[in-house]
């Protein structure tokens, strides 16, 4: 079992920067892939950006070039830097990791006012 719990989130002016952390507790020694996901309201669920356990990143088409996924040394906490937020970045976040069984956070509101 993974615990993964979120934390960054709120009400930031479009043009501006959040940080979202995910912090992994449990069976951290299976974790894959780390990955953030999206959902905004009355739309499907997803894939934001995910980090393998070599280091590999990939991003959505939307955020390329304005979010950065990264994680710790200890491959524990995964992070998600946000910069250029539009109005359409509104969305609740959410935390993923593949170890191998897919686990989630409980996800973060991300709201980005125009």
């Amino acid at each position: 079992q993974v615990q993964l719990v979120e934390s960054g989130g709120g009400l930031v002016q479009a043009g501006g920067s959040l940080r979202l952390s995910c912090a992994a507790s449990g069976v951290v020694s299976r974790i894959n892939t780390m990955a953030w996901y999206r959902q905004a309201q009355g739309k499907k669920r997803e894939l934001v950006a995910h980090i393998t356990w070599e280091g590999s990143t990939n991003y959505a088409d939307s955020v390329k070039g304005r979010f950065a996924i990264s994680r710790d040394n200890a491959k524990t906490t995964m992070y998600l830097q946000m910069d250029s937020l539009k109005p359409e970045d509104t969305a609740v976040y959410y935390c993923s990791v593949w170890a191998p069984n897919v686990y989630w956070g409980q996800g973060t509101q991300v709201t980005v006012s125009s």
